[in-house]
């Protein structure tokens, strides 16, 4: 084969794209028909892998409209790695961009939230701690601690119902997503991820954390942000959800 990988692969994600000049088969013949049969399968095949990573967005678009984003997306974004877990990293900001799709401006955050799942399901196991171990902490000492957060805890900030158009569009018998905006932590217990709802200024107080600041820096970035933060609700939050795995005690 005579051909630039760069042009093989431009044609490979791109039907519109003419079979590259030298491409032979193992028998030294022109291979346009295997290569096209070939273009094919790996554009039906990353299809595929888009409809199982964004459920969501698919349910949202219908099947029609996501089959034709993908084709545009796979044009735009080709894969970078062979594991498909990370295909569609791109894809929230691509949903952005697209002109026709601006009236439907909480897909990116719904794409978003639907990735931080796919992250949480694949990341590293970790053995949360003991929540005696945190609630044995003095008041002073507590506000001194670092937390080590497990690898599967994201935090998603948004200006829409995101958790609520997820579960809307996942659950039966769900409520239609209130006119408010949700921010949302994601964590995995045991094998399946969890999203839930965090108050106000809770993920400002994790973000913190999750940066390096102890409990009581956090506190006070949060408290900047809302006033009412309820330290102890969104601290429950990550001991039930098994999110600490780890106490950097100082003082």
């Amino acid at each position: 084969m005579s051909v630039k990988q760069a042009e093989f692969t431009r044609a490979m994600m791109d039907a519109g794209q003419p079979v590259p000049d030298g491409l032979i088969d193992h028998q030294a013949r022109p291979a346009g028909r295997r290569f096209s049969v070939y273009r094919n399968n790996v554009a039906v095949s990353l299809t595929e892998a888009m409809h199982s990573a964004f459920p969501v967005i698919a349910k949202l678009l219908g099947k029609q409209n996501m089959d034709g984003l993908a084709g545009i997306y796979l044009r735009r974004h080709p894969p970078s790695s062979p594991l498909m877990m990370f295909y569609g990293e791109q894809f929230p900001a691509f949903l952005e961009g697209m002109e026709q799709l601006r009236h439907l401006g909480y897909l990116g955050d719904v794409a978003r939230l639907e990735l931080a799942l796919r992250r949480a399901y694949h990341a590293a196991d970790a053995d949360p701690i003991a929540p005696e171990a945190l609630g044995a902490l003095p008041p002073d000492q507590l506000m001194c601690t670092r937390l080590a957060l497990a690898p599967a805890v994201q935090v998603l900030r948004s200006p829409w119902p995101v958790y609520a158009i997820w579960r809307y569009n996942t659950e039966d018998g769900a409520p239609r997503p209130p006119a408010v905006s949700q921010d949302v932590l994601v964590t995995r217990l045991e094998f399946d991820p969890i999203p839930q709802v965090l108050p106000s200024a809770g993920a400002d107080w994790i973000r913190a954390l999750m940066a390096g600041a102890t409990i009581g820096e956090a506190l006070e970035q949060a408290a900047a942000a809302d006033e009412t933060f309820d330290l102890g609700a969104t601290l429950a939050l990550l001991l039930q959800s098994g999110a600490i795995t780890g106490l950097d005690i100082k003082g």
